[in-house]
C-alpha cells in the first residue's frame, strides 16, 4: 500500500509539472525525466537513456537540453518511451553502475517494459553508451554510440546485443580509431552479427549531433526487443 501511495504521489507530481522534470537526489546522477503520453505510459513503455558529451557536463541540468534527445523533444519530437537524460559532473566519465541507478528509478516508479531498454550517446556519451551496454548486456536491449569509444574487454558482451556505432572519418576531437577498436573487438567474438557500423564521410566531431534529428535513430532502436524471460 505504501509503495502504491508513493507511486501515486510521484506520478501526480510529475504530471503537475508537465512531461519533463528535473530529478535530484533520487539516483547517483541527477537527471531529466520525460514521460510519454498517458496512453503509452499506462501500457508498459520502453525506456530510452540519453548520455550527453563532455561539453554538457556539470551541475546544471539545463545544459542537457542543449542538444540530443531532450533538445529534440523540446522541439516537438514525440518519443513513445520514458526518456532519462542524466548529467555527469564536470571532469568525470560515465560510470555504468551510476547510470543503472537512474534506470532503476524509472523501473521502480513506473511500470515499464524491461525487455525494451535502450541507450544512446555522443562523444563522452558514446563511451558511456558502450560501457553501460557492455557491463549490462542482459539489461540493455540495443545501443547507439556516436563518435565515442569504449573498453575492448566489453567486446564479447556487446556482441550479444544490437549495437550501432557511428563515427565521422574527419573527427579531430575523438579519432575514428576509437570506434574502430570497439568494432574490431565485437567482430572478434561473433563476426559482428549484431553490429552495425557506419563511417560518415567528411563528418567532424560535432556533425554527428544531426543523428538525433533523424527518425532512423529511433526506428532502429525501437525495432528490437529482448526475448521475455521464462
Amino acid at each position: 500500500m505504501r509503495i502504491g501511495i508513493l507511486f501515486s504521489v510521484l506520478f501526480l507530481s510529475l504530471s503537475s509539472f508537465g512531461q519533463l522534470k528535473a530529478i535530484h537526489n533520487q539516483a547517483d546522477y541527477p537527471f531529466l525525466l520525460h514521460l510519454p503520453a498517458d496512453s503509452i505510459l499506462k501500457n508498459n513503455p520502453p525506456v530510452l537513456i540519453f548520455l550527453h558529451g563532455r561539453s554538457l557536463s556539470g551541475n546544471n541540468l539545463e545544459l542537457v537540453k542543449k542538444y540530443g534527445i531532450i533538445h529534440e523533444i523540446e522541439k516537438g519530437r514525440e518519443i513513445p518511451a520514458i526518456v532519462l537524460a542524466p548529467q555527469v559532473p564536470a571532469g568525470k566519465s560515465w560510470e555504468p553502475e551510476k547510470v543503472l541507478s537512474v534506470l532503476r528509478f524509472a523501473q521502480e516508479h513506473f511500470q515499464t517494459d524491461t525487455n525494451r531498454v535502450y541507450v544512446t550517446g555522443m562523444s563522452l556519451g558514446g563511451y558511456g553508451t558502450l560501457d553501460f551496454a557492455g557491463e549490462y548486456p542482459e539489461i540493455v536491449t540495443a545501443a547507439v554510440a556516436l563518435c565515442g569509444g569504449g573498453n575492448i574487454r566489453n567486446g564479447c558482451n556487446l556482441s550479444t546485443i544490437p549495437v550501432w556505432i557511428q563515427h565521422g572519418n574527419r573527427d579531430s576531437a575523438v579519432p575514428i580509431s576509437e570506434s574502430e577498436k570497439m568494432v574490431k573487438s565485437i567482430r572478434a567474438c561473433n563476426g559482428g552479427e549484431n553490429l552495425k557500423y557506419t563511417v560518415v564521410p567528411g563528418a567532424n566531431h560535432g556533425d554527428l549531433e544531426r543523428v538525433f534529428r533523424t527518425d532512423e535513430l529511433y526506428d532502429w532502436l525501437f525495432q528490437f526487443s529482448k526475448e521475455p524471460q521464462k
